[in-house]
C-alpha cells in the first residue's frame, strides 16, 4: 500500500489560506498568455486538489458512495478521452449540496453537486455541464485567473481555491460546511470571475468534446438554457442557482452554443459515426484510469437504451444520487405515494424506491422492487447489485453472496462489486471469509484514494486476524479522510508494539517520516483540520 502524503511546499502554501482568503474578492480573469503555466507544476496542481478533495471527506461534503464515484468517473473520463488533453490527471466526484452547481480546481478535480445532477433530465446534459468544466481546465482558465495576484502570492491564490471549494477558508469543521452547504462555498467564480471570452472559449472546447464522445452537442446549450430560464423578474442575485451565479449566462451566450453545436453537427453528417468506449475498443483510450481500461465496468456498451428503462444507468444513477444526498425517509414516502402515478411508475423512479427502503432497512419490501427490473435487465450490474444490497438487508446473505461472487467473478476490477462483496464476507464474522475480503481488495489499494476502501480493508484484515495491517490501513484511511493528525497518533501507538517484525516495523516507520513534515507544518502556522480544529495540537 502507499500513502500519498503531499510535499512540504504544498504544506507550507495551504498553512496561509486563513490571511489571503479575504484579500482576493475581487481577482478578475486577464487575457493572459501561457505565462499562467508557470504559476504552479501539474504535480504542484495535483496536490492542491488533493488537499482539498480531503478537506471535503473531512467534513462529510462528498457523496462517498463506490457505484456513484464508478458511475461519475466513467461520465468523466468519456469526454476526457476525447478532449485536447486526453493523457492529464483528472478526478471527478459528487458532492453532497442541493444546491445546482458544479466547479473545477486544480490537477483535474472536478466536482458536480447532488442538485446539479438531479435536474439534469438525460446523460448529455450531466455530460455537457462536465465537458465546460474540463474546458476550463484544458484551456488554463483556473491558472490564469489568479495571474493578477501572483507578485503577492504566487502559489497561495491557488490554494484559497481549494479551500473555497471544501469550505475551508479558515473556518472550523462545522463553520465550514455551514457556509458550504449555504451554497456560498462553492461559489468559486464570486472570488474568481471568468471572462465572458472564458466561459465561450469553455464553452467550445467542450461542445466539441460531447459531440466527440458520441454525446448529443446541443445538450449544454439546452440545459444553460433551461437554467436561464430560472431567472425571476425583480429577484436579486442570491436568488439564482449557484451555477448562474459563478457561469453567468446570457440569451446571447446560448444562442452562439447552440449556433455552434449545429455547425458541428452538420459537419459531421457525412463522416463515420465515432465509436464509444465500447468492449471492442477500450483499449484505444488513452484515459489513465481503471474506468476505461476494463471494458466490464460500467463503460458504455454502444448499444442503444430506451429511455426510462432498467438498463437506461444514468436514470439509475440520478435517483440513487438523490436518494443518498436526501432524507431516505421522506424519499420513501414520496416514491411509494408518486408511483401510483402511470407517468411517475419508470424504471428509474423504482430503482430509487428501492434504495431509499434499503437505506431504511426495508429489504424484503426492496426485492419486490427490483425482481421485475431484472427480469427486463438481467445483466445489469446496477441492479444485480442493488438486488445483492437488499437480500443482504432482508437478511438474506446466501442469495447475496452469490449475485456478489458471480458479479465478482465476471468484473473482477469492478470497485464497487468488490467493495460490496468484500464488506458482505468481512460481516459474516468467519475469519476464511475475512481473509477472502481483504484479498479482494488489496490489489485495489495502490490505485485509491478513497477512505471508504482503506477502512472496510481494516475492517477485513482486522478480523482476518492481521491486526497490523488493519492498524496500518485504518491510519491510511483517518489521513484519506483529512485527519492526518489522527493518523499519526495511530501510527505512533502501532510502532510502540513488541511483536512487531523488521518488514513492518519499516513499513510503519516510513509512513511516521512521510506524515511528520506535514505535521509539523501544519502545527507551525496553526491551520486548522478536522481532528484539530484549533491548530494546536501538541506532540
Amino acid at each position: 500500500m502507499r500513502l500519498p502524503f503531499p510535499r512540504l511546499s504544498l504544506v507550507a502554501a495551504m498553512a496561509a489560506v486563513t490571511f489571503v482568503a479575504g484579500a482576493q474578492d475581487a481577482v478578475r480573469l486577464p487575457d493572459l498568455g501561457s505565462s499562467a503555466n508557470a504559476l504552479i507544476s501539474p504535480r504542484e496542481a495535483d496536490d492542491y486538489g488533493a488537499q482539498m478533495l480531503r478537506q471535503m471527506h473531512a467534513l462529510d461534503l462528498t457523496l462517498d458512495d463506490a457505484l456513484l464515484d464508478q458511475y461519475i468517473n466513467d461520465l468523466g473520463y468519456r469526454l476526457v478521452a476525447w478532449s485536447d488533453r486526453p493523457k492529464d490527471h483528472f478526478q471527478f466526484f459528487i458532492v453532497r449540496d442541493t444546491q445546482i452547481n458544479a466547479f473545477a480546481a486544480p490537477g483535474g478535480y472536478i466536482g458536480v453537486n447532488a442538485g446539479l445532477i438531479n435536474i439534469t433530465q438525460n446523460e448529455s446534459e450531466l455530460a455537457g455541464v462536465i465537458a465546460h468544466e474540463i474546458g476550463h481546465i484544458t484551456q488554463n482558465h483556473l491558472y490564469r485567473a489568479f495571474e493578477a495576484s501572483k507578485k503577492d502570492a504566487p502559489l497561495l491564490a491557488l490554494v484559497l481555491l481549494g479551500a473555497i471549494a471544501a469550505g475551508a477558508g479558515g473556518a472550523g469543521g462545522d463553520a465550514a460546511a455551514g457556509v458550504l452547504l449555504g451554497g456560498q462555498g462553492l461559489l468559486l467564480q464570486r472570488q474568481i470571475n471568468f471572462t465572458r471570452k472564458d466561459e465561450i472559449e469553455a464553452d467550445r472546447v467542450g461542445i466539441q468534446t460531447l459531440s466527440n464522445a458520441g454525446f448529443d452537442p446541443e445538450a449544454m446549450a439546452d440545459f444553460f438554457g433551461r437554467m436561464q430560464d430560472t431567472l425571476r423578474v425583480g429577484e436579486g442575485e442570491d436568488a439564482l442557482p449557484a451555477l448562474l451565479q459563478t457561469h453567468p449566462v446570457t440569451l446571447d451566450r446560448i444562442s452562439e452554443a447552440r449556433a455552434r453545436a449545429r455547425t458541428l453537427e452538420a459537419s459531421m453528417k457525412n463522416r463515420p459515426k465515432l465509436p464509444t468506449l465500447d468492449k471492442a475498443n477500450w483499449e484505444k483510450s488513452t484515459a489513465p484510469v481503471i474506468y476505461v481500461k476494463d471494458p466490464t465496468t460500467l463503460v458504455s456498451t454502444g448499444q442503444a437504451v430506451a429511455k426510462d428503462s432498467a438498463g437506461d444507468t444514468y436514470a439509475l444513477m440520478r435517483e440513487r444520487v438523490r436518494v443518498l444526498s436526501g432524507d431516505a425517509g421522506k424519499l420513501a414516502s414520496y416514491y411509494a405515494t408518486n408511483l401510483k402515478r402511470k407517468d411517475f411508475d419508470t424504471a428509474a423512479n423504482r430503482y430509487g424506491y428501492a434504495v431509499a427502503l434499503i437505506r431504511t432497512n426495508h429489504g424484503a419490501q426492496a426485492v419486490d422492487q427490483i425482481q421485475p427490473l431484472l427480469a427486463t435487465q438481467p445483466a445489469s450490474v446496477v441492479l444485480r447489485l442493488a438486488m445483492a444490497d437488499a437480500y443482504m438487508d432482508a437478511g438474506r446473505s446466501g442469495d447475496a453472496m452469490a449475485i456478489y461472487k458471480a458479479l465478482h467473478e465476471n468484473s473482477p476490477r469492478n470497485v464497487a462489486v468488490a467493495l460490496g462483496y468484500a464488506k458482505a464476507l468481512a460481516g459474516t464474522g468467519n475469519r476464511g471469509s475475512a481473509q477472502q475480503a481483504a484479498a479482494l481488495l488489496k490489489p485495489m489499494l495502490d490505485n485509491s484514494d478513497d477512505p471508504e476502501i482503506y477502512r472496510t480493508y481494516a475492517q477485513a484484515t482486522e478480523r482476518a486476524g492481521d491486526s497490523v495491517r488493519s492498524a496500518e490501513a485504518y491510519a491510511d484511511s483517518a489521513y484519506l479522510a483529512g485527519r492526518p493528525f489522527d493518523a499519526m497518533e495511530q501510527l505512533r501507538r502501532l510502532l510502540k508494539r513488541d511483536d512487531l517484525d523488521y518488514y513492518q516495523r519499516s513499513r510503519i516507520q516510513s509512513r511516521i517520516a512521510d506524515l511528520t513534515p506535514l505535521l509539523l507544518e501544519l502545527r507551525k502556522r496553526r491551520v486548522a483540520t478536522d481532528d484539530n480544529p484549533d491548530g494546536r495540537t501538541q506532540q
